[in-house]
């Protein structure tokens, strides 16, 4: 389908500045053709008039768990070890594939809903996780977790072959599939030497959550009589492209480990804020250099996945903590939700900022609300003032998955329905 955008106020990035245009957009077989002036004879099939709209990249959610979204509020207001073992776990083991499907659509579903474009999953079941990403013609990075307490490498890394087989490029390239990882704590040492050969061997990266809780760090040095992340890095695992989420307790020995080996981060403030496990030195990071991007982290440990509300609290979180209300600006706080994402991703190529020759993945927020108006800042507006709800359509690599708030591939409906006849199967 080819699209054509008119009236629309764009957010663009140009090096390290953020800017708005007044342009007119011309989408092609899924590719940003023009913006600007679109000529006489461009052929369209759809006309979309983004008056009183302000078109920007779509959202780029780098670290979600998509099926839980059948535990969102089942396990609140518990310290992470508690939540994970005497929660979460047991009743993760009692999920079917059917469970998951439905729960990773309703997840998808919010995604869209809230403009974000593209995800970052790591989940059991993943090839039913790449199922659904393909139903809804969404963007995503897919991993199957890896943890060899519980299970066994060999049977492990092929299905994680398997996946990669099936899925790494498929759906229009639209999905992509990485090593997952399940932490340090979960994952020997030899286990975690072994992935990075199979990363090497797909040419992909992994993708492991990594100093997230104080508790984690301290096992780690009584353990190894070294920091997770020191740890991971005599391992190798720095070799490859590495996603590295949450990153709360850091040394400045692990900032100097991250900045040198390129290590990407998985920002989660809502998450750690809520499991109680402290606050990610990013301003330290992005004096560094080091790229970071922002995530939701679960349903069950958010609980929503409402990026809006991640950007927000990104530049806010940030000045209240450093006490400096330049810490992260509006424009920084855009470029990790969006571009950065897409870096960390290996896909800022293809996604991430509004440019011609890149995918048209992109959103259209309704500027005609009560709390927009005025609108003296719209980089300012898009950070403190825009909730998720705003969001009027939503584009992947050329196709609308929202239109007028209602989604195009998904029906909410029968996933609503689906999902509650299992979140209660599950925890009954």
């Amino acid at each position: 389908m080819n699209i054509l955008i008119n009236n629309g106020s764009i957010l663009i990035f140009n090096k390290e500045k953020a800017f708005i245009q007044n342009k007119n957009i011309a989408i092609e077989n899924g590719i940003i053709k023009y913006i600007g002036k679109v000529p006489d004879d461009f052929h369209y099939d759809k006309c979309i008039d983004a008056t009183d709209k302000l078109i920007m990249p779509g959202l780029i959610n780098t670290h979600t768990h998509l099926p839980m979204s059948l535990l969102r509020n089942y396990a609140d207001d518990l310290p992470l070890w508690e939540w994970l073992t005497e929660k979460v776990w047991p009743c993760e083991s009692k999920l079917t594939e059917e469970m998951i499907y439905w729960g990773s659509l309703l997840s998808i579903a919010e995604l869209i809903m809230s403009g974000i474009t593209c995800f970052n999953d790591m989940y059991n079941f993943a090839d039913i996780v790449a199922r659904a990403t393909q139903d809804a013609k969404m963007r995503g990075c897919i991993c199957e977790t890896l943890f060899d307490k519980t299970r066994d490498d060999s049977s492990d890394f092929k299905e994680t072959r398997d996946l990669f087989k099936k899925w790494h490029k498929s759906n229009h390239d639209r999905i992509r599939i990485f090593v997952g990882a399940h932490a340090p704590y979960t994952c020997s040492p030899d286990y975690l030497e072994k992935m990075v050969p199979l990363a090497k061997e797909l040419d992909t990266g992994i993708h492991i959550h990594l100093s997230e809780s104080l508790k984690e760090v301290e096992d780690s040095f009584n353990t190894y009589e070294k920091s997770p992340v020191k740890h991971l890095y005599d391992l190798g695992l720095f070799d490859v492209r590495t996603l590295a989420a949450h990153c709360v307790h850091l040394s400045d020995e692990d900032l100097q480990i991250f900045k040198e080996n390129h290590v990407n981060v998985l920002y989660n403030p809502v998450s750690n804020l809520k499991l109680a496990n402290g606050f990610a030195p990013i301003v330290k990071m992005l004096k560094k250099g080091i790229n970071i991007s922002l995530a939701t982290d679960s349903s069950c440990s958010n609980n929503n996945l409402n990026m809006f509300e991640e950007i927000k609290l990104t530049s806010l979180l940030n000045k209240g903590i450093t006490g400096d209300s330049t810490a992260v600006s509006a424009e920084t706080a855009l470029k990790i939700a969006t571009l950065n994402g897409a870096k960390a991703l290996g896909i800022d190529d293809k996604v991430g900022s509004i440019e011609v020759g890149k995918c048209a993945d992109m959103i259209l927020i309704d500027l005609n609300k009560p709390h927009l108006c005025p609108r003296h800042n719209l980089i300012s507006l898009l950070v403190y003032s825009v909730q998720s709800s705003d969001v009027d359509t939503v584009i992947v690599d050329g196709n609308i998955l929202m239109e007028n708030r209602q989604l195009t591939t998904i029906d909410l409906n029968t996933v609503m329905k689906n999902i509650q006849s299992c979140a209660e199967s599950l925890t009954k």
